[in-house]
This record gives C-alpha cells, structure tokens and sequence, in this order.
C-alpha cells in the first residue's frame, strides 16, 4: 500500500442538471483518512461515487494510485447464497484467499452466522457483511457510504478497530457519515460548506 493516494482538485457535481457542490479538495497519502459531513442529500454519496470512478464530476481532476473498494448501501451480495459462500465470491474476484476472507469475517463478527443465506440477515449484520467484503478484498483505498447505518455500539467498535488497522499498514479511508463515528479522521469536509448557489 506504499503507494496509495487519492487527490480531488476542485471537484463539481451535478446531478439531475442541478449542481449540487463545487470546489471540493482532498489530498490523502498512505495512512491517511478523510470524513465528509451533512446532512441528507447534501451530496455525500455522490462524491463517494466520483472518488470511485462510477459518477463524473462536471469539473475538477481527480487522481486515484492503488485499486478502490466501496461500501454503500448497495450491498452487492446475492441474497440466496449463505453469507460465507456470497462474501468468498467477492473475495476471489478480488484475489484474497480463504485465510483473508477469514480475518474479515472475524473482524466484523460474522463467523457464528457464516452459513446463514443472505436474505435473512438483520440490516446490521448486512452492513457488518458489506464491510467484510471491503476488508477481504484488499484494496488499498477505502471509500465507506455511511457505514454505520444499522449499527449497534458493539458494531461500531468493530468498524473503528477495522478502519485503525488498515490505516496502520497505509490504507487509505474516507467516510461519509451524517453520524458521529468512531473513526479518526484529521481532514474533515463539511459538505455544506460547498454548496453550489442555486443548491442551498
């Protein structure tokens, strides 16, 4: 992950011919992270998104060194697979093994429910899922929608504990959350901040 950066220079976004912000900066090198506050609507998941590369800012450059994972509310997991075979197809797509996809499990406490289909899952155990297969796929660069959506305080504490040790061996974090999460970020974008002028 030593070469892991993400850089946004004065990204603009449109949605629905509206602009929503403009202006935004961020430059993260390894080991760095990144929380982006507002409210709803305020266009956090859109900027998400054009971190990942799935939406194009109407202005502004972005550069991204090292592969990108996204966990949003799309959970991405087919709904009739048990929970460990649904995660392991991601995993191997993404070229972890099984000893990965094992310490991401166990990272967000998903082992004693690994044979349980996906469909019924509680919404906390289905973020706690999403979060696993960002953890065993190990992209360097980490871009998380509300994590903590569906999250008991226990949860929590394996999100932050999660985020931590991927920062100690130079990931990189962004966060987009309208909640207090346990997630030290030192660069924080309050979104609202941006707001175009025809979008306040």
């Amino acid at each position: 992950m030593s070469d892991a950066a993400l850089r946004l220079s004065g990204i603009a976004c449109a949605r629905g011919g509206r602009l929503l912000f403009r202006g935004v900066d961020l430059a993260l090198e390894r080991g760095g992270s990144a929380l982006l506050r507002g409210p709803n609507g305020v266009g956090k998941s859109s900027l998400m998104r054009i971190c990942a590369g799935l939406l194009r800012p109407v202005a502004g450059t972005i550069e991204r060194r090292g592969r990108i994972a996204l966990a949003d509310e799309r959970l991405a997991l087919d709904m009739e697979d048990r929970l460990q075979t649904a995660l392991g197809f991601w995993a191997r797509l993404d070229g972890a093994d099984t000893a990965a996809l094992d310490r991401a499990m166990d990272a967000m406490a998903l082992g004693p429910i690994r044979d349980i289909p996906v469909r019924m899952l509680s919404t906390g155990q289905r973020k706690r899922a999403s979060l696993a297969r960002v953890i065993a796929g190990g992209a360097p660069i980490w871009l998380l929608d509300e994590p903590g959506n569906g999250l008991d305080d226990a949860s929590l504490a394996l999100l932050g504990a999660a985020v931590e040790a991927h920062l100690a061996t130079g990931g990189i974090v962004v966060a987009a959350s309208h909640q207090p999460l346990p997630v030290a970020a030192p660069v924080t974008i309050a979104l609202a901040d941006y707001l175009a002028e025809d979008a306040g």
